[in-house]
Order: C-alpha cells, then structure tokens, then sequence
C-alpha cells in the first residue's frame, strides 16, 4: 500500500537528486534535499486539509489530483509561478523573465521579493477565509471546547468571517502596507496594492469555494432522491444526469483544491529564497516535496486516517489560520520559513497526540458504563 501510494513521490524524488548532481554537483544535491524537506514541513498541514476534502470524490478524481493536479501544482506554482510573478513586477515578458532568472539570480530574487507583499495579501487572505469559515462552525467534535464552543456560537451571524476578513485586509493595509517598503513605489501604492490584493484572495475564495459548496450540495440532494425512487429514477434516465452532477461537484472541488495548494505554496515558494536562487534547485526541490504531499494526502484518505484521528482536522485549520497570519505579518517583517513550518506540524502533532488519547478513553470507556465518558472525550477539551 505504501509502495503504491508512494511509488511516484520515491521516482521523482531519485530523479530529481540525480538531475541536481549533474546540475551543479553535490551542494546542488543538499539544497534540493533541504527545499524537499521544507516544502513537506510547509505543506503537511494542506495535505490534511485535502485529504478532508479529497475523501468525498471517487477513485477517478483522486487519480486526476494525483496526475493532472501534480502538474498543476508542481509546474504550475514551483515553476512558472515565480516566473509569472516576477514578468509582472518587472513589466518583462515570459522569455525575458526566465532568462532573468537563469542569468542575474540576484535581481530574479529581488522582483521576488518586492512582489512579495500582494502575494502574501492575496494568499493571507484565502487562507484566513479558509480558517474563519472552519472555526464557526457548529461541530459535533470540538478539540478545543473551550475555544470552539462560544465561537460556533457566534458564527451564527450572517457573514461574520467575511467582516472579520476585511477587518483584518483594512488593518493590514493601513499598517504593514503603509509602513512596507517598496522598491521604487510609494508607501500609498504598498497600501493600495495590499489592499487590492487581499480583495482579490477573498473574491477568489468566495467564487471557488462557493461553487465547489452549491454543486456538492446539490449531489446530496440527487442522491438522496435516487435512494428515495431508484426505479423511478433509471427509468427516467436519471442516473446519468447524477453522474454529470457528480462530475460537476468533484470538478469544483478539484478546482478549490488547486487554488488551496496555491495559496499554500506561497510560503514556501517565497521561503525557499532563503536557501537559493536558483530557479531550477528551487523546482527540483519544491517539485520533489509537493509530490509527497500528494501522495501523503492520498494516504490519508485511503486509510480512514481523518477518521481514526478526528482532531487532524481541526489541527490543520488551526495551522492554517497561523499560516494565513504570518503572510499578513510578513508583507512588512521578516519571518524564518523554519518557523512557520514548525508551527503547523506543533499544532497537527497536538491534535494528532489528542485524538490518540482519545481513542484510548473511548476504548476505555467502552469496557464499563462509560457512555456519559465517551460523550465528554468526544466534544474536546
């Protein structure tokens, strides 16, 4: 099983170090290793999330996330993205952008880096979104009762994390943007563009999520009426129209899937400036570790492990909110990558030490009278 779901991940990872070495040698090999290594740490908290989301679509479309989406994500955000990012910046085109990063590293990093600020706006506020939508919501399973309880209590006002979110843009802009510095633009156009940018992130989460949310309700409803009148239903030839509904779903959530993993490569695109600027070490290395976050979200899914582990989810929306938070934070200051991926895997390590003992008070409980018990270890802490 481990072989199958991992096979891809251990073929490119040899390849990949193999190309390093005939690229520039043995310290090429140690930079793609450790940019492999940080991608996985960055990004164990998306695959987490996937998986939570990747459950509800059939084989078919996890193997379509595993083959379509790894190109998507590995050449789409490791590769082209940087380059896209700096084309704009620097009013260049793709070409010229690509030649600039294989010739003049240097200003390649520094177009990176004063594009920085709309990038972490856009992707701070998409995954703000992510995390807000996640915490007010009123959930059977608490991890953090004490926290979770009164905040689904106030996620029953309308549009609460959408005032919080702008709240949140409005006091970014005013502060990290204004105070940002810019090469070659004005404290005014830091705050307009931050500002631009998280409106952007926002509209983006709304139109992806919205969507993925209406057609997967909307396949609940049809399987429901299906069981309801199967007989009616073949006659009338409405399974086939489910399974363009189903495709519709799955295509959506597909769609919010690609545009959640781009949001969280953000980190570690920029992170990996850090170590190089080599446009093609950062690939191989960034390619290498979103591959095993592929396969490691794959896994998840396939082992029940969100279901064995119910607090996985809540750990990664928690890393996600801190995520989201460091973006903003860093349009002005400086954060060590290191640090952001060691808080996502503290709070996934916590939550997974939690749901562990609770499965040990459930199975302890179920030994003697122990339903008021499991009840109480169920809604958290």
């Amino acid at each position: 099983m481990v072989l199958k779901t991992f096979g891809w991940s251990f073929a490119v990872t040899a390849l990949g170090l193999v190309a390093a070495i005939l690229y520039g040698g043995w310290t090429a090999f140690g930079v793609v290793a450790i940019l492999s290594v940080l991608e996985i740490s960055l990004s164990f908290d998306n695959a987490v999330v996937n998986a939570g989301i990747l459950k509800k679509m059939n084989a078919f479309w996890q193997k379509i996330f595993l083959t379509i989406g790894i190109l998507i994500a590995v050449f789409g955000m490791r590769l082209v993205f940087p380059v896209v990012i700096v084309a704009l910046s620097a009013q260049l085109g793709p070409i010229e952008a690509v030649d600039l990063a294989l010739t003049d590293k240097d200003q390649y990093q520094q177009y990176v880096t004063d594009a920085h600020p709309s990038i972490a706006a856009f992707g701070g506020m998409f995954l703000l979104m992510i995390f807000l939508d996640f915490i007010f919501e009123d959930r059977d399973i608490k991890w953090l009762g004490w926290l979770e309880r009164p905040l689904a209590k106030l996620g029953k006002v309308d549009m609460l994390s959408v005032c919080i979110a702008l709240i949140v843009l409005l006091i970014s802009a005013i502060t990290f943007g204004a105070n940002a510095h810019q090469h070659g633009g004005t404290h005014a156009d830091k705050a307009e563009t931050v500002l631009l940018s998280g409106i952007a992130g926002l509209i983006t989460y709304m139109i992806v999520g919205g969507l993925s949310g209406y057609f997967e309700d909307k396949l609940e409803e049809e399987e429901e009426r299906e069981h309801e009148a199967e007989e009616k239903a073949e006659r009338e030839g409405k399974p086939k129209s489910a399974v363009r509904l189903a495709g519709k779903a799955a295509f959506f959530m597909f769609l919010y899937l690609e545009v959640l993993d781009a949001s969280f490569s953000f980190d570690g695109v920029i992170g990996a400036f850090a170590i190089t600027n080599d446009i093609v070490l950062m690939a191989l290395g960034l390619g290498i570790g979103a591959m095993y976050v592929r396969s490691l979200t794959v896994y998840l899914v396939r082992e029940g492990t969100l279901d064995d582990y119910v607090y996985l989810e809540h750990g990664a929306h928690y890393a996600i909110g801190a995520l989201a938070a460091v973006l903003l934070v860093t349009i002005q200051y400086e954060i060590n990558e290191f640090i952001t991926g060691s808080i996502g895997v503290v709070l996934i390590g916590a939550s997974f030490w939690s749901s562990v003992r609770r499965n040990r008070a459930i199975a302890a409980a179920e030994g003697g009278s122990g339903s008021d018990e499991k009840t109480q270890v169920s809604s958290g802490v």
